[in-house]
């Protein structure tokens, strides 16, 4: 009696706790704002159910000892429509008091600030697809329960944890009574609402597991009512492991949502067995849209490794980060069962299925590129950005992916790949032209542009951040080098005008040539240099870069991350045919206070073109007031 007493008294307290904000406002947006998306709650929990049972198959290859007398995995969901609840237990790898603190008190570790922002973003946009695509897991129940119990156990351990929460700001957590609790895993009871009592309908939940889960590795039973027998709905067969003949176009797309978490349909799926020296399977799908977390700032796959259809680990690097928009799974018959995720990252298997597979999964991409433009088209707006990380990190493979790539140039409003250009290069264009920047409506109406488009040369139009850098590693397409317009000079003198019939521009003249050379000497060590331009036609001055060293935009980047980086002095380019550069080098002369002024203007001008701000607004303030009361005598 009196160790029972002792035990009670050593038990812990029962805790009542807050949800994150974050999290509490996620609640009452899907309470509230979702409820056409209902039906993926049980596709959630069935998925967290699945990963229980394999994450003990895993544990158990080195304690055998967890599984007891209960090895077969399984998943049981029991309807009670008279009592309004819905119960989904699996007799997994559980979890412990300190486990369920953490898997269900937070929410979307990588930034939940940044998660909440894109979930509102879409929610006008997305409507019913918002929970498939951001993928809330188990906060999806309360879309349809006012209360949520979960009595877990861990594997292993004879202690069990109740956790309850009705999703309106906090929960409680408290040891749960043992012989209430399953002798191993999880038990999730939902208190349905009133407008959801259809989901302890049998109909209803056969529908949706067949519908959304039942290809889960896991055999899945439905009880109708408390005390009935179960019923198997779902044989726990692996989708891939059976041919690709034999699999509906439907069955992949169930299994691509249940697996990763996504509403939409699949753009690609990739499915196959490689034989030989290592032999594994592969099921692979590239997603339509892009998922929540494709931006996260470690950039991790979400490809699952199996051997043997035991699951293994979701952190082995099977694809290169630049691919992590890959959801899917590889099941490996060659890694032994017992191998440590540690060592799993030097096997040489690992390496020989990362390359076969990237390689798969690139070749399959480009036969989409040729036979289905349209669909690939909608895959490069969607992960262009992150698949052209591979042009700087995978130098093996940045020939084939140059090939693949599109970009936004200034010969339309379409997609161009490189081919493309390089096929209308004009006649002694001796280097493929870019100019990058924060978006593409500032770079279309950038004055560098002005003597290429007045040429017909086509210019790239760089907007991702990744684009600075990996112009600088690339050694140029079909033998003709990238080449940046904001860096270095322009060289278009041997590129003739479009406009045959328009006349060679004049030489520079002593004026303009006296007006530069003053600028140079007024502005100091403000620039590296203050040149005559052949790029500009329209525009009185531009700033580039030095010729050797940083484009203009990789400089920027550089300073705004505050990384150390050789920054050097921008060069000022003046447009010697300029109505106001030859009024200013024409009637300047005899005032030098106006002369100065003016030129700083200029150079002030430039910046604001480059997007930048003068460095003293106070003192452009007064030139400019000095300048027009002058103009206006």
């Amino acid at each position: 009696m009196s160790n029972a007493a002792d035990t009670a008294a050593s038990a812990p307290a029962p805790e009542s706790r807050p949800f994150e904000a974050d999290v509490a406002k996620l609640l009452h947006m899907m309470v509230h704002s979702v409820y056409s998306d209902r039906d993926v709650f049980l596709r959630e929990l069935i998925s967290n159910a699945a990963d229980a049972c394999e994450k003990l198959r895993f544990e158990a290859i080195s304690e055998p000892a967890l599984l007891g007398d209960d090895p077969k995995p399984r998943i049981v969901i029991t309807a009670d429509k008279e009592a309004g609840r819905l119960v989904v237990e699996d007799n997994g790898v559980g979890m412990s008091r300190e486990e369920m603190l953490e898997a269900l008190g937070t929410i979307a570790r990588s930034g939940t600030k940044a998660f909440m922002e894109r979930i509102e973003a879409a929610q006008s946009k997305e409507g019913a697809q918002l929970i498939g695509q951001f993928g809330v897991g188990f906060y999806s129940a309360f879309m349809v329960a006012d209360r949520v119990d979960v009595v877990s156990r861990r594997a292993g351990s004879d202690e069990a944890a109740l956790w309850s929460s009705d999703g309106k700001g906090a929960f409680t957590i408290a040891e749960a009574d043992p012989a209430q609790a399953p002798a191993r895993g999880t038990r999730v009871t939902l208190h349905l609402m009133e407008d959801a009592k259809s989901y302890a309908e049998r109909w209803t939940l056969e529908r949706i597991v067949k519908a959304q889960s039942g290809h889960v590795p896991v055999p899945i039973s439905l009880v109708e009512k408390p005390g009935e027998e179960a019923k198997e709905i779902a044989d726990g067969a692996a989708l891939w492991t059976r041919p690709k003949s034999e699999i509906t176009k439907d069955e992949y797309v169930d299994f691509y949502r249940s697996a990763a978490g996504q509403f939409d349909d699949p753009a690609l799926t990739i499915h196959y067995r490689a034989e030989g020296r290592h032999e594994y399977t592969a099921l692979a799908f590239v997603p339509s849209t892009q998922p929540f977390d494709l931006f996260d700032p470690d950039r991790r796959g979400r490809m699952k490794l199996y051997v043997r259809r035991v699951f293994i680990t979701d952190d082995a690097e099977l694809l290169p980060r630049w691919l992590r928009f890959v959801r899917g799974l590889v099941d490996s018959s060659d890694l032994p069962l017992n191998v440590s995720r540690e060592m799993i990252q030097q096997s040489p298997v690992l390496a020989a299925i990362r390359k076969g597979l990237t390689n798969r999964v690139i070749a399959d991409v480009e036969k989409l590129a040729q036979n289905e433009p349209e669909a690939f088209t909608k895959v490069w707006e969607a992960f262009g950005g992150v698949i052209k990380e591979g042009l700087y990190e995978d130098f093996e493979r940045q020939e084939q992916l140059l090939k693949l790539a599109r970009f936004r140039t200034t010969a339309g409003d379409g997609w161009r790949s490189l081919a493309d250009y390089v096929g209308a290069m004009k006649e002694n264009q001796t280097a493929i032209y870019y100019l990058a920047g924060g978006n593409l409506d500032q770079l279309k109406a950038s004055p560098h542009l002005e003597g290429f488009l007045a040429r017909g040369v086509e210019v790239l139009l760089l907007t991702d951040p990744v684009d600075s850098f990996w112009v600088t590693t690339a050694q140029g397409f079909e033998g003709k080098p990238f080449k940046s317009i904001s860096q270095g000079a322009a060289d278009l003198a041997a590129i003739a005008k479009a406009d045959a019939a328009e006349a060679p521009t004049a030489e520079t003249s002593e004026e303009v040539t006296g007006l530069i050379a003053f600028a140079k000497e007024t502005l100091g060590d403000a620039v590296s240099d203050v040149r005559a331009s052949d790029r500009l036609t329209e525009s009185a001055v531009c700033l580039v870069a030095a010729d050797h060293g940083l484009d203009r935009q990789l400089e920027k980047i550089l300073a705004a991350s505050g990384q150390q980086a050789p920054i050097g002095k921008p060069v000022l380019e003046i447009n010697p045919t300029h109505a106001l550069v030859a009024a200013l080098a024409a009637k300047g002369k005899d005032d030098e206070a106006f002369r100065t002024d003016a030129v700083r203007l200029l150079f002030d001008e430039a910046k604001i073109l480059d997007g930048e701000r003068p460095e003293d607004p106070r003192g452009f303030s007064g030139r400019l007031a000095r300048v027009l009361e002058r103009a206006l005598r």
